[in-house]
């Protein structure tokens, strides 16, 4: 799999899990959180050459910066 199809297999799952919560409902802090994990995932994924451990890893770190960006 070449980096593009990483990336966007990645932007796609990133995508479908932040389509899964209703948005509407959802504090300002967990609206960053979701878009920091989003944006972490993917970078992870690029990062690592969609390494599991890296998209995971990527994904933990964005939420926690989202979550305190958005405070």
């Amino acid at each position: 799999m070449n980096k593009t199809s990483q990336l966007l297999l990645a932007a796609a799952l990133a995508l479908a899990a932040t389509g899964c919560s209703t948005w509407d409902k959802l504090s300002t802090r967990e609206k960053g959180a979701t878009i920091g994990a989003s944006a972490g995932a993917v970078a992870g994924a690029v990062i690592s050459n969609g390494g599991v451990l890296g998209t995971v890893g990527g994904a933990a770190i964005g939420g926690l910066i989202g979550h305190e960006v958005a405070k």
